[in-house]
Order: structure tokens, then C-alpha cells, then sequence
């Protein structure tokens, strides 16, 4: 299973997209001006990174705490023999609210060529993989936060055939691994 059929089903959460589905998803969203995303939540906060920027979301794993590491590095795991990295998003962002250590809890296991390593993100909850039509995704809005490339118009059906729009911060996760790794 990948990200693109994304379901809670515990055992599937695990396999690794393929590579060939990858690259013509991202061909066909260059196509057709359309940028697919993961949303998923931090503390009360919707947020969303590129899909192409993702490898796979795996359950929250025993993570080891590392010494004297900043407060955002929330540890390492052993992922299928491979050491990973895992960055605690909600301290990193200083995002406000419940949801650490929850059931739903998840982590993003980015794709390894961003980094040249293996590291994983953990969020609260992961919602979706979503289509995004290029006017529906602001990027003049952006906050000084400089990891915000920019936010997502979501219009949701709500029972009874209304409409009611939310917002979706697209982080850029590049410029946050970057940051990460000048401070280490």
C-alpha cells in the first residue's frame, strides 16, 4: 500500500511506495497543474507537505531518545534495518495542543534524496492524500514563518449539501530539514 491509497490499516502502513507509481504521479500532476499533498494534523493545526517529498507513513515506532539532542529530535528507530531520524513537528513548529503520543499518532517517513538520510516526521494525525488545483493553493499568503510555502483553500461538503471552507498551512519541508541540519 502507498500513500496514494492511503487507510489506517495497521500492516499495510509499513510497504514503501513504489518507485514507478511515484514518478508518473508526479509527471501527471505536472501535467495537469494539480499538486498532490499529505495533510495531516499537529495539536489542533491541518497542515500539508508535498506527496513527492514523502516515501511512506509508517505507525509511531520504539523511538530511542538521543542525549543532549535538541528538543525537537524526538529520536532514532530502526526502520527495517535502516536508522532513522525522527523530528517531533509540534516542537519544532511550537505548535500548541493535545495529541502527542495519541493512538493516531504517525510518522512521515520523508524521501531520503531531500536529505541523504533517512528521517521522519511525527505528526498527530495523518488525513489524506489530496489534489489541489493551483488556484486553490495561496502561496502570497505566507506568515514570516519561513517554512511556510503557503496555504491551502479547502472547500468541504458538510451534511445537507452546505459548504464550508478551511485552511491548510503547506509547509516547506526542505527549508525545516535544512534548518535542522545547520543547527546539528
Amino acid at each position: 500500500m502507498n500513500l496514494h491509497s492511503y487507510y489506517y490499516d495497521d500492516e499495510s502502513l509499513n510497504e514503501p511506495m513504489p518507485q514507478e507509481v511515484e514518478k508518473s504521479s508526479q509527471l501527471m500532476s505536472q501535467k495537469t497543474g494539480e499538486e498532490k499533498v499529505v495533510e495531516f494534523v499537529i495539536g489542533l493545526q491541518e497542515f500539508a507537505v508535498n506527496l513527492f517529498e514523502t516515501k511512506e507513513v509508517i505507525n509511531s515506532p520504539e523511538i530511542t531518545p538521543i542525549p543532549n539532542a535538541p528538543p525537537y529530535i524526538r529520536g532514532m528507530t530502526n526502520l527495517r534495518g535502516i536508522i532513522t531520524t525522527v523530528i517531533d513537528l509540534k516542537e519544532f513548529l511550537n505548535v500548541k495542543g493535545s495529541g502527542s503520543g495519541t493512538k493516531r499518532e504517525r510518522v512521515i517517513i520523508l524521501d531520503p534524496s531531500l536529505c541523504h538520510k533517512s528521517i521522519g516526521i511525527v505528526v498527530d494525525d495523518v488525513r489524506s492524500v489530496q489534489n489541489y488545483r493551483a488556484e486553490d493553493i495561496d502561496l502570497t499568503d505566507r506568515s514570516k514563518d519561513r517554512y511556510q510555502l503557503g496555504v491551502i483553500k479547502k472547500q468541504l461538503k458538510l451534511a445537507g449539501g452546505k459548504n464550508k471552507s478551511d485552511l491548510v498551512l503547506l509547509l516547506d519541508i526542505k527549508g525545516i530539514i535544512q534548518k535542522i541540519q545547520d543547527e546539528l
